[in-house]
């Protein structure tokens, strides 16, 4: 019973606070904001979390396993990548990390969300790929973080 109420205690806590991470400047924040079309040969990967469930959990952001970020509420991400490969776009999660697999081709962008789940213990993550109108239109209200620091 006390370890029930103390699970269901920690995770209201968890899903009621407000995490926080870096943020990059301004000026960088509107230039990617622009969604210009990657040049020949590259492609654009915006990452993305809105507000909503978890706002007390960060989670980390990786391409092919190289951290990008940990993410908050209301920021995104900007990664250009080199086009005509796959990617594995990463996201921690309770128990393991659930991952997005996307064939970047030259001189496209692509929309990634990032959203909280309930979990056993803690929130989870997943990962969905979203039109680009869809994408556009929330990244407009987040903030540009910034990239490689990664909580594990």
């Amino acid at each position: 019973m006390n370890k029930t109420l103390l699970a269901m205690i920690t995770t209201v806590f968890l899903f009621t606070g407000c995490a926080s991470v870096p943020l990059a400047n301004q000026e960088l924040s509107a230039t990617s904001k622009q969604f210009k079309q990657p040049e020949q040969g590259k492609s654009g990967l915006y990452i993305y979390r809105a507000g909503g469930l978890g706002t007390a959990i960060k989670k980390d952001i990786k391409i092919n396993g190289r951290c990008i970020g940990e993410t908050a509420p209301n920021i995104f991400f900007h990664e250009e990548v080199a086009s005509g490969q796959e990617y594995t776009i990463s996201t921690e999660s309770e128990f393991s990390p659930n991952d997005l697999k996307l064939q970047a081709k030259s001189g496209e962008n692509y929309f990634i969300k990032q959203y909280i789940k309930p979990g056993l213990l803690v929130g989870g993550a997943g990962l969905k790929l979203v039109d680009n109108a869809q994408g556009q239109k929330a990244i407009q209200k987040l903030k540009l973080a910034e990239k490689g620091k990664c909580g594990k």
